[in-house]
């Protein structure tokens, strides 16, 4: 298997990354093909994983645009994956110019082709660290560099929690970056559940034991879980709603059944 320039030489590219797969559904170009072959595979049972991705980042797009405009210029985006057009930052620095944003991805690909997009840009920067460490990912040098964790700061966990099994205390790990963060900061979230996926669980069920097979579980939580990761926090109106549904810009009913799967929420800290 040849190995691209933009793969980082110390990761196995014969194992599947779930950013990598994410990067495919998306239409990016920095995934494998074991990764496209994991991705076809959990497709062949939940043909519309694409429309559920993209669903999750225009979700992301307008919460970022929603931050900003409540004057908002600090963002910390935990799992934020390959950068593909309309990230975080693009959408932030284009609302605000002196707005920072960092990104934190345990994925070396997603660490190093970050690194080649921000090169450059003074406002943004990424970490390698993982969600299930918040210190770390508090103590990195781009945090304190960046972020200024005496004012609010919008903190992005879209896509990403449902990869954290109950064992490792997901939690936990919010409620610590929770209480790191300024009175008035944001928690901009997404998470897969059974619920609003245009199936029968049990074909949905294929494509989460494709994760479980490449050992990146996807664990579907339901509302009621999902709602707790916002403890701490007062939800911001619509609440906690299926992507398409929370600030829309375009009619939600003109949107693809699938992207209706899973939940999308905005909390704001007292």
């Amino acid at each position: 298997m040849e190995r691209p320039a933009w793969a980082p030489r110390s990761i196995d590219i014969s194992v599947p990354s779930v950013s990598r797969i994410y990067d495919y559904y998306l239409g990016g170009s920095h995934n494998f093909e074991v990764d496209r072959e994991a991705a076809r595979k959990a497709m062949e049972f939940m043909p519309g994983l694409p429309k559920i991705m993209q669903a999750n980042r225009a979700f992301m797009r307008r919460a970022v645009r929603f931050a900003a405009d409540e004057g908002i210029d600090q963002f910390l985006d935990v799992g934020s994956g390959i950068p593909t057009f309309g990230n975080v930052h693009e959408v932030a620095q284009s609302a605000n110019s002196g707005a920072r944003v960092v990104y934190v991805d345990h994925d070396p690909v997603a660490v190093a082709h970050s690194q080649a997009v921000l090169a450059g840009n003074d406002g943004a920067g990424v970490v390698a660290a993982d969600l299930r460490k918040p210190r770390e990912i508090l103590a990195s040098a781009e945090v304190e560099r960046l972020i200024d964790l005496n004012r609010p700061v919008a903190l992005l966990l879209v896509a990403i929690l449902h990869f954290v099994e109950d064992a490792d205390d997901p939690y936990e790990a919010v409620a610590e970056l929770r209480d790191a963060l300024a009175p008035g900061s944001l928690l901009v979230l997404t998470h897969a559940s059974y619920e609003g996926i245009p199936l029968p669980a049990e074909r949905a069920e294929g494509a989460v034991d494709v994760y479980k097979d490449i050992r990146n579980p996807l664990i579907m939580r339901s509302r009621e879980e999902i709602a707790r990761f916002f403890e701490g926090y007062d939800m911001v109106e619509p609440g906690l709603v299926p992507p398409p549904v929370w600030r829309p810009q375009e009619a939600p009913e003109d949107e693809d059944p699938y992207a209706f799967s899973g939940f999308a929420g905005v909390g704001r800290t007292a």
